[in-house]
């Protein structure tokens, strides 16, 4: 809550099905929480692009249908949570049980492309959006899912470290047992952004004595450049959205 993702340069259609996204294109940057002022330069979201030669014909053609999927069922919502503010809600796709089984489906096909059969040993999702689709996908993985939460939230012994965000300073928190030392950690989160919070549960993941083996989101944000944070670790996105193009 964004080995930067390559671009293909594909644009997403202007005629977009879904009413509330026409072309999926803003005027507004987001921030770390999603939303910017509207005086920033337009742009255009548009899919990102990992190599797909690992995979099969069929699983390619599910990964286009599911990516194309997802694209329809976002939608931005003007003028909230303030006169402004531009809003991506990915909450329709929980609403449409077709999309949301494919973008299971899309994200366990890009965690295979990205690192073949090696599977992460745990998910760890971010609060609050990455709790959306974190647990399916680690349920579809058969592996654990570790929330990474505000401080004050989880009960027993905690890992904390503090964060930056766009008013102040916060703190994140991951219990004790929940990650073991040398396991290996895929963190997954909804949108980068600015790259705190993913930043700060990597730390938390390195302070437990685990691995990070990469982070996954289904958008990025990438004129916004938060991927910078996160190192050298392997990142897949769904989707990208420029604001500056």
């Amino acid at each position: 809550m964004s080995a930067p993702v390559h671009p293909d340069g594909n644009q997403v259609n202007s005629s977009a099905a879904n009413p509330y996204q026409p072309g999926i294109t803003a005027s507004t940057v987001l921030d770390a929480s999603r939303r910017q002022p509207a005086s920033s330069p337009s742009g255009a979201a548009e899919l990102a692009s990992q190599p797909i030669s690992a995979l099969t014909l069929e699983d390619q053609k599910k990964l286009a249908v599911a990516k194309e999927l997802v694209i329809d069922n976002l939608r931005y919502v003007p003028d909230f949570p303030i006169p402004g503010i531009k809003f991506i809600d990915i909450l329709p796709i929980f609403q449409n049980p077709v999309a949301f089984s494919s973008l299971i489906d899309v994200l366990a096909l890009l965690i295979q492309e990205r690192f073949g059969d090696v599977v992460p040993d745990i998910i760890v999702g971010l609060e609050a959006r990455g709790f959306l689709f974190g647990p399916t996908l680690a349920l579809r993985l058969n592996r654990p899912f570790v929330p990474v939460r505000k401080k004050g939230k989880m009960p027993g012994a905690c890992r904390t470290v503090e964060y930056t965000k766009e008013y102040g300073k916060d703190e994140f928190q991951v219990q004790e047992s929940a990650i073991k030392p040398g396991q290996t950690c895929l963190i997954v989160d909804d949108i980068i952004a600015t790259g705190g919070t993913a930043a700060a549960a990597g730390r938390l993941v390195e302070l437990s004595e685990a691995h990070i083996m990469g982070y996954l989101f289904m958008i990025d944000i990438i004129n916004l450049k938060g991927t910078s944070l996160l190192g050298d670790k392997p990142i897949i996105t769904l989707v990208e959205h420029n604001e500056e193009e």
